[in-house]
Parts: C-alpha cells; sequence; structure tokens
C-alpha cells in the first residue's frame, strides 16, 4: 500500500519588492505581456531577472527527444530568471505568460549591485529563495509519495494562492487540462475526470472563472484514496 507523504506547505517570505526598489532607486522597467507570449526561451542568454507583478508565468522545459513538461506555475509576488544571479549562463526552461501579467525587469548587474549595496534587500531575497527551495522540495515529494488526486487538489490549492496565507483569492487563471496533467505528471483524462469529482463534491465551481474553495484541502489531507 502507498505511503502518503504529508508536508505542511511553506511560502516564500513576503517580500513588498516593488515599493523596496522604488525607495532604492534601482533601475527597472515593467513588461506588459499577453496570454501565451513568451517571455524568454529555453537557451537564452540569462541577462536579467523579473519580478511578477500581475499574472501568472508557466516554465516549462524541452527534452533532447522533443518530450515537453511544465515544471512551474509562478503567481504575483514570485521571481523568474533569477537563475542568472549563480552564473547560470543560458535559461534552462521557457517562460510563458499564462495569463496577461507584467512583469519588472531588472539587469543583472543592477539587481547584483543592489544585492551587495542593500542588506535588507538581500536578506529578504535569501528568504524568499529559501523558501522557493522548500517548495520545489514539497513540490518533488508530492510528486514521488502523493496520488494524482492529492497532486491535483494541492496544485489547484497553490494556483489560486492558498499557500499564501495574506492574500488567498480562490480564483484560478485560464490554465488548461493539459497543462494540469504536466504539471502533475498524469493524463488528461484523469484530471478531467477528478475535476468532475471535485465540482460534483463542491469544491470547485465555475462562476465566471474556476473557483477553489478551502473545502478541496481535505482531499490532500486524505491518506484514503
Amino acid at each position: 500500500m502507498m505511503t502518503t507523504a504529508k508536508t505542511k506547505t511553506s511560502k516564500p517570505a513576503n517580500l513588498n519588492i516593488e515599493a523596496f526598489l522604488e525607495s532604492v532607486g534601482v533601475a527597472r522597467t515593467t513588461v506588459d505581456f499577453e496570454t501565451k507570449e513568451i517571455i524568454f526561451s529555453q537557451g537564452d542568454v540569462c541577462k536579467d531577472v523579473m519580478y511578477i507583478q500581475k499574472g501568472h508565468v508557466m516554465l516549462s522545459v524541452v527534452s533532447k527527444t522533443g518530450k515537453e513538461a511544465v515544471v512551474a506555475m509562478l503567481k504575483p509576488g514570485d521571481f523568474v530568471g533569477e537563475g542568472g544571479l549563480a552564473g547560470q549562463a543560458v535559461r534552462i526552461a521557457t517562460a510563458t505568460a499564462a495569463s496577461p501579467a507584467s512583469l519588472l525587469v531588472i539587469s543583472l548587474k543592477e539587481m547584483i549591485r543592489a544585492l551587495h549595496a542593500e542588506h535588507e534587500f538581500s536578506d529578504r531575497f535569501i528568504s524568499y529563495m529559501v523558501g522557493r527551495n522548500i517548495q520545489i522540495e514539497e513540490d518533488l515529494i508530492d510528486q514521488l509519495f502523493n496520488f494524482s488526486e492529492q497532486r491535483l487538489a494541492r496544485t489547484l490549492l497553490s494556483l489560486a494562492s492558498y499557500d499564501r496565507q495574506d492574500k488567498p483569492r480562490g480564483v484560478l487563471p485560464a490554465v488548461s487540462q493539459e497543462t494540469l496533467a504536466e504539471m502533475i505528471g498524469t493524463t488528461r483524462s484523469r484530471v478531467n475526470f477528478f475535476m468532475k469529482k471535485f465540482e460534483r463534491l463542491g469544491f470547485i465551481t465555475h462562476n465566471g472563472g474556476l473557483h477553489v474553495n478551502d473545502s478541496l484541502l481535505s482531499v490532500v489531507l486524505n491518506d484514503e484514496q
């Protein structure tokens, strides 16, 4: 019998990045992207770091054999493309706007200067990145030990920002069932089956968008599948 691993979802430190960058005079630009517009592609040169102000960003990778996989769905308050800060020369994933999105774009040189000069910013950025790493570890544990129904429920709750106590919103961005299937490692038909089940049980509703109710958490916490 498969053992279900339970984890307490951690969230990256709450960074008021926009106000802080304004106060210390960090040079940045705001760029808007339409749904499905490529922000950067796998193999592009790492030249900047981006901060998501609005919308959702999907990260995907393509293997040498052409197989594509979705590895993350980022939300407002997340950074994207920060690998260049650790010496990453080229992007290892493609970033695509999953909904209309606005991103702050900061050059690597300017970001490194701010991290060295502004200790408060540096401390909070490190705290944020540690939180992101914890989230990645939890995602891996979820993938290895939990059933696909639980993985889908956890993903829906995360996309609806229930992992952020300061601003849960309960409404999902427009994400296809194919994308959800890639994110949790199952088939579209299984996702469709579970989505219908969740709706029948009142865990999700369709009313001007897909609304996720906190009662869906019961699926994540359930050992008996």
